[in-house]
């Protein structure tokens, strides 16, 4: 394989990765959502828009987002400095998923937190 064929076999498996992402984050199907005490302490109102605001985001650029695969983003709601990450399990949820693009082997994990939880 040469290096222009492995770059292509990568984008495309950003481009996979990104679109299941997208997927998740504006559905919350197909995965978990976790928010941190620090959110939930906010309230339900809170909480309600923080996950409405993180679902329409789309201010992914290449400083924020350089892998190109949505999982992760930061923004400010009511006030509050926000951060959410997407991760990548095995179905058990013990261990990274060895393929994050296939969905019968990964469970998507939608963590969202105040930026100073991080």
């Amino acid at each position: 394989m040469n290096i222009s064929s492995k770059l292509q076999d990568d984008d495309r498996r950003s481009a996979a990765i990104r679109d299941l992402n997208d997927q998740f984050r504006r559905s919350l199907v197909g995965g978990s959502l976790i928010l941190t005490a620090s959110i939930i302490a906010l309230g339900s109102d809170h909480q309600a828009l923080i996950i409405a605001a993180v679902q329409a985001f789309d201010a992914f650029t290449a400083d924020n987002d350089p892998y190109g695969e949505h999982d992760f983003g930061s923004l400010s709601v009511v006030g509050e400095h926000i951060f959410f990450k997407i991760d990548y399990f095995d179905l058990t949820r013990a261990m990274h998923s060895p393929d994050a693009v296939n969905v019968s082997m990964t469970e998507r994990v939608l963590t969202i937190m105040l930026a100073s939880d991080y």
